[in-house]
């Protein structure tokens, strides 16, 4: 017993790599002997194989068994050696599993992927930027960036990364270079507005330094801010307060009007805005907005040029971003269309 128990800690304390190596060998040389030597019972490899497996995960079919002295002799020692083996690899791999888990869920990962979505900031915003991303794209990868001790939020496609976004070593484990987007929201722990808005400008500046093509989000909570921001090429920023007292105010003046924004601003209820992808037939604005009102869609804006209906018969430029209205069902249909 303390022999078995000396080799046990042995086998414990042995290299993950040369643990895994010496148990493949293990394995395949006994399968391959178990058929040398008694190849009246185990016809072919495969027989042996599988006995072996059985033998050293204790499950014992018992559909085969050696009756030769050589054919136990392997078996005695698949008995001392390989389920001893064989219980340390599955306790490794156990462990590791364990061990993957915890650091995902204390944010102690790197990720490597490519076009994923970073989010800054972990609040009730934040999580419904999450759940308009997988309810717009659900197999979009994104990383949430904090400082909370645990993950918020993990899933199969949802990461989790602990550190200090203004640090470039956090933006690193994100793999903020490969990034399709960054979207960085305020911070709602600080009551001071300028304080605010000083951390976001200096998580932004650091996400630019790193990667000025990765479209970059803001949320910024005064507007007077902005020239703070110039410097660091943000693509676009948001006002979250201003957005909400505008849309109340517009709802008192116009019944019903937030309905419309609200179709607007999700995706999962009623009609929306959509990218529509350039057609080498179309010549001029209004080619582009009679064919798609003719599939169901409304075309509205060129970028941030919501007049298009006063410009139809200019020339379609080449680097035109085209977004029109419609229903879901509609939108596939006319991606499907055109990309056939």
């Amino acid at each position: 017993m303390i022999f078995i128990r000396k080799v046990l800690l042995r086998m414990i304390k042995m290299n993950n790599r040369v643990l895994f190596i010496s148990s493949t060998l293990l394995i395949a040389l006994s399968s391959i002997f178990i058929v040398l030597v008694e190849p009246e019972t185990f016809p072919t490899v495969f027989d042996g194989f599988w006995w072996v497996m059985t033998t050293v995960t204790t499950v014992g079919y018992g559909d085969f068994s050696p009756v030769s002295v050589g054919g136990r002799l392997i078996a005695m020692f698949l008995y001392i050696v390989g389920i001893g083996l064989i219980g340390v690899v599955i306790g490794k791999v156990v462990e590791g599993l364990s061990m993957f888990r915890k650091k995902r869920e204390e944010g102690n990962i790197v990720y490597k992927e490519e076009n994923h979505y970073i989010i800054i900031g972990w609040s009730k915003k934040s999580q419904y930027a999450v759940k308009e991303i997988i309810e717009t794209h659900p197999d979009s990868e994104i990383i949430i960036i904090d400082e909370l001790e645990k993950a918020p939020l993990l899933e199969e496609n949802i990461h989790y990364i602990r550190g200090n976004a203004s640090s470039k070593e956090t933006l690193e484990k994100a793999n903020v270079q490969k990034a399709k987007a960054v979207l960085i929201f305020a911070d709602e722990k600080i009551h001071d507005n300028q304080l605010i808005d000083g951390k976001t400008l200096l998580i932004a500046s650091t996400v630019e330094s790193m990667t000025s093509h990765v479209h970059t989000v803001v949320e910024v909570m005064e507007e007077d801010h902005i020239k703070n921001f110039e410097h660091a090429q943000i693509d676009e920023f948001i006002f979250s307060h201003e957005t909400i007292s505008s849309l109340a105010v517009r709802s008192a003046f116009t019944k019903g009007i937030s309905g419309i924004y609200g179709q607007l601003m999700r995706r999962s209820h009623g009609d929306d805005l959509y990218h529509i992808p350039l057609q080498s037939s179309w010549k001029t604005y209004r080619d582009a907005f009679n064919d798609l009102l003719e599939k169901g869609a409304t075309l509205i804006a060129d970028r941030q040029e919501l007049g298009v209906n006063r410009m139809l018969d200019n020339p379609l430029p080449s680097e035109a971003e085209l977004y029109a209205i419609c229903d879901p069902e509609t939108y596939q249909l006319i991606l499907k269309e055109y990309e056939s």
